[in-house]
């Protein structure tokens, strides 16, 4: 199967402040220099808000990991768990096709997927609430035919109770997620006949299916506020523990919330930061840089030259007033604390080192 973007795309993507404050958490996770590997989890959770990955979104998560955006958009083209096209708005339906669940009557699932959704997989139904394809195994082989439905199996259906849970959706019902035909999770459909004391004190469903309803989410869209933010990884001043120097694991710190606009904060007055990568950083006040309404002698410098600079980025600082080598190089903290709050570079400029490139390809210098 050819994967291709979608030709028609929306104008910008962001993620909600929770999912935000999470992506930039992911990050944290890897070595400096090694941003790159926080790709899969960021474009899934880009994934989870918006039901599909648009190509702003996966720009925008390339820029977020100092990526190119053709190696973002490899990984994205690559993988088939990613959407590249719009979805239902309350759900893209997976059924499993494989042996198991073709000897049990995938097909009859999938004949339902085409009266009720669409007659050919990846289209979204008229009403615009539901899409459909069919996918390799899924590893629920014992609970067979099944599908995926959001983030959550429904497992040993029929065309019938598949039918019925399409209308309820439809509805705005949430069907309860697992095993459709009594059973609690893979037993025998009679009950257990082995390990028989292992069958009181168990939750009202299996452990998956609990954790849906007790999150109540299911097919619901992930908009970050659903569960705490948690970063265990990182030590209370927000930097990466090391295990190995303590010998104990890394306390976790109190959950960030959502990142706020900060103005003018002075180091003295700051609270803690919002996000984990912010809580490892001070706030700076803030100071307007040079700006500039055009490039002197209309030929801006190729800002493109400096780590991590693309055309979309190098046209964002144009549009911010910076079009030469020598305005960036002059950039005091301050200064690299405005142009961080109005490009959500979360540090960049200093970890790429722009200043010292800057500097030096001001003054004719070759640059790495």
């Amino acid at each position: 199967m050819l994967r291709r973007l979608h030709p028609e795309q929306p104008e910008s993507f962001a993620f909600t402040p929770a999912n935000q404050a999470w992506a930039e958490a992911q990050i944290t996770k890897y070595p400096e220099g090694r941003q790159a590997s926080a790709i899969i989890p960021l474009l899934w959770r880009a994934q989870e808000q918006e039901g599909w990955l648009s190509r702003p979104a996966i720009e925008q998560v390339a820029d977020m990991l100092n990526m190119a955006y053709i190696r973002a958009l490899e990984v994205a083209s690559f993988y088939f768990m990613f959407q590249l096209q719009p979805v239902g708005s309350v759900a893209h339906i997976q059924i499993c096709g494989t042996t198991s669940c073709m000897i049990c009557g995938a097909e009859d699932l999938i004949a339902v997927c085409r009266e009720k959704i669409a007659d050919k997989p990846h289209t979204v139904s008229a009403d615009g609430k539901f899409s459909w394809e069919e996918v390799e195994c899924l590893g629920s082989c014992t609970n067979a035919p099944m599908a995926q439905i959001g983030k959550d199996y429904y497992e040993d259906l029929t065309a019938g109770t598949f039918a019925r849970i399409i209308d309820d959706l439809a509805a705005g019902k949430v069907p309860v997620p697992g095993p459709q035909n009594g059973r609690y999770g893979s037993e025998p459909l009679k009950g257990l006949t082995s390990l028989t004391e292992y069958e009181s004190g168990k939750t009202k469903y299996n452990a998956s299916v609990q954790l849906a309803t007790d999150l109540g989410d299911t097919v619901k869209r992930i908009d970050g506020t659903e569960v705490p933010l948690l970063t265990p990884w990182l030590d209370k001043d927000g930097k990466a523990a090391s295990r190995a120097a303590s010998g104990k694991p890394p306390a976790a710190p109190e959950a960030p919330k959502p990142a706020v606009k900060q103005t003018a904060v002075k180091k003295s007055d700051a609270a803690e930061p919002s996000s984990p990568e912010g809580a490892a950083a001070k706030v700076t006040e803030e100071a307007e840089p040079e700006k500039l309404t055009a490039a002197r002698g209309g030929k801006p410098d190729d800002l493109k030259k400096l780590k991590g600079v693309g055309p979309k980025l190098e046209e964002k600082l144009n549009g911010l007033g910076i079009y030469h080598f020598d305005q960036i190089a002059a950039w005091t903290p301050a200064h690299v604390a405005w142009v961080d709050e109005r490009l959500s570079f979360k540090g960049r400029i200093e970890r790429d080192g722009w200043i010292e490139q800057a500097a030096k390809l001001a003054a004719g210098e070759e640059i790495e």
